[in-house]
């Protein structure tokens, strides 16, 4: 499956915004990726958001309610239920389709209107991303880690879509080595 480069970003995008919310990530006591402005404002940074400059308590109130829609959209049980909310999103942002070829970045298509709120930018982004899964007949790529202890979301890239854990170095390996120590446990007893 061939992803062009700026849909790829925005895929990481929404996968990094999911996992902020404190059911998305891992350890014993997660805390909100996004407990605060400045937290939002990192993620901005971190995320090379552009045309963001001052947020304030309503964006990161419209920024969360943005995370709990899109992870409804790695939930959905089908293309049919994804594409619903996918659109509501992507029609509540005002999607305003232009091409750029801003900071030094080879054209590509920005999906916010010029001025848009960070979770309006965010929406018209990430959502067109996750509608290219959609389209291309991918939905079932949009995963949920299967750790027992993590849940974390991801976009399964993987050729042949086998991919079961967010990061195979740690969910997976971890179940990995647990399965194994079981198993040598009961050949030892038995």
């Amino acid at each position: 499956m061939q992803i062009p480069h700026d849909t790829r970003i925005a895929l990481d995008t929404v996968v990094d915004l999911v996992n902020t919310a404190p059911e998305g990530m891992s350890g014993s006591d997660p805390a909100d990726g996004l407990a605060d402005v400045d937290a939002l404002f990192s993620f901005v940074r971190a995320h090379d958001i552009s045309g963001v400059t001052d947020l304030d308590a309503r964006d990161l109130g419209a920024v969360l309610d943005v995370r709990r829609r899109f992870a409804d959209v790695f939930a959905a049980p089908d293309a049919v239920a994804a594409a619903a909310l996918i659109n509501q999103l992507v029609a509540g942002a005002g999607t305003t389709p232009r091409l750029t070829d801003h900071d030094g970045y080879d054209w590509h298509v920005h999906y916010f209107a010029p001025g848009a709120s960070v979770a309006d930018h965010l929406t018209a982004d990430c959502g067109m991303a996750l509608a290219f899964i959609v389209v291309a007949g991918e939905q079932e790529r949009l995963r949920r880690c299967e750790a027992p202890d993590c849940g974390r979301a991801f976009v399964d890239l993987s050729r042949n879509r086998s991919r079961r854990y967010c990061d195979s170095r740690t969910c997976g390996n971890r179940l990995h080595v647990a399965a194994y120590r079981a198993r040598r446990k009961e050949a030892a007893a038995g």
